[in-house]
């Protein structure tokens, strides 16, 4: 696992690229004896293994890189400038694979595992992709279960919680039309650029005035542009940002909630606002009895006190989402550890902490067989 995790960290692939590390994958499962399936996605790779009759479980991994120069020096480290793995997910890939073959070799299990590796998780939106070209509908599940690492939790740790886990995510574009004029004759002209300002102001009281305060949300304005010159009142600005929350019901509230406030302020100020939401992810929501026995299983690997079953929500979003609005599951977290090997995702000099691997993988191996004895009892 260790010289997988360290080979794919080295060949990092963006969204919908991962063609080395699917086609790494579907060799290893086939040389296994797993049937696999590829394409889905472009990229995707599930591979899929019986052992007499029985329900069906899915184990979800994702496999793309992110666009970061990475800042470690170590032999591993990217080849590729500009391209790593700062999220972890070629241990995800690991630890999946050495479950796979485990499982292979042992056949101690009733039913059908399906291995899901997954292209494009961040921002691309690979699992809806892989849902709409018939995952589930070619390769049925009962329950879908899916882990991520996390940097601060110390190794041989597990966390979780029924319901939302992690937040949705709903991006946005915002163009604000005024009328450009001469620096120096701002009464000639509707300046975008305060109207911006009045804009992004605005937004802020959503949350803090709009919104209940035991219920957690978060609207960024993340981006700006307008003008070219020092001496020129441009025509029009440019805003972006990002809703986050945990409740459906609320997501589309806050959506709703930000046109108006666009289209509000705007035109109080002479100029027209326009919002142009790019499609985002929903909340991931845990199912309580898989998470119940995802719980059951950690305990069963690192004791009551390595399991926390009531973390606290992460505003953080993750395309798992789709599979759970499909089917029953759960996701959690695996502690990656602290220090300078384990330092924030998303990070130029983060790098995943390989001893937690054979932790990983046994904890899938032991959820498969949990899964799959308890459905067929």
């Amino acid at each position: 696992m260790v010289a997988l995790r360290r080979d794919i960290h080295a060949h990092p692939e963006l969204a919908y690229e991962e063609r080395r590390t699917s086609a790494l994958i579907a060799e290893r499962l086939r040389a296994w004896g797993f049937e696999v399936d590829v394409g889905l996605a472009k990229t995707g790779v599930v591979g899929s293994l019986t052992s007499g009759n029985g329900p069906t479980v899915g184990l979800r991994a994702d496999m793309d890189a992110l666009p970061i120069s990475e800042a470690g020096e170590f032999d591993h480290r990217s080849r590729f400038d500009g391209k790593m793995h700062a999220c972890g997910h070629d241990g995800h890939v690991a630890m999946l694979l050495g479950a796979a073959r485990y499982l292979a070799a042992t056949r101690d299990f009733q039913g059908t595992v399906r291995c899901i590796f997954q292209p494009a998780e961040e921002a691309a939106g690979g699992a809806k992709v892989m849902l709409d070209e018939g995952l589930f509908d070619r390769l049925p599940v009962d329950a879908v279960f899916g882990m991520h690492n996390w940097p601060g939790l110390a190794v041989g740790r597990f966390a979780l919680c029924p319901g939302p886990i992690m937040a949705s995510l709903d991006c946005f574009d915002i163009r604000i039309e005024g009328h450009g004029t001469h620096g120096a004759l701002p009464h000639h002209g509707i300046d975008p650029i305060a109207v911006a300002a009045a804009v992004i102001q605005a937004l802020q009281t959503i949350v803090s005035r709009n919104v209940d305060p035991r219920r957690a949300a978060v609207i960024s304005v993340t981006k700006i542009h307008a003008g070219n010159a020092h001496n020129v009142i441009p025509d029009h600005a440019m805003l972006g940002g990002g809703i986050r929350c945990f409740d459906p019901p609320l997501r589309t509230y806050l959506k709703t909630r930000v046109e108006e406030v666009v289209a509000g302020v705007t035109a109080g100020l002479g100029a027209r606002g326009r919002v142009s939401f790019i499609a985002g992810f929903p909340a991931v929501i845990n199912d309580v009895r898989s998470s119940e026995l995802a719980a059951r299983v950690a305990r069963e690997l690192v004791g009551d006190e390595g399991v926390d079953t009531a973390t606290e929500p992460v505003l953080g979003s993750e395309d798992f989402s789709y599979m759970l609005e499909r089917k029953p599951g759960c996701f959690l977290f695996i502690g990656n550890g602290a220090g300078p090997a384990s330092c924030t995702i998303h990070n130029p000099g983060y790098d995943f902490n390989d001893e937690i691997l054979p932790l990983g993988a046994s904890f899938w191996v032991r959820l498969a067989q949990a899964f799959l004895q308890q459905r067929s009892a």
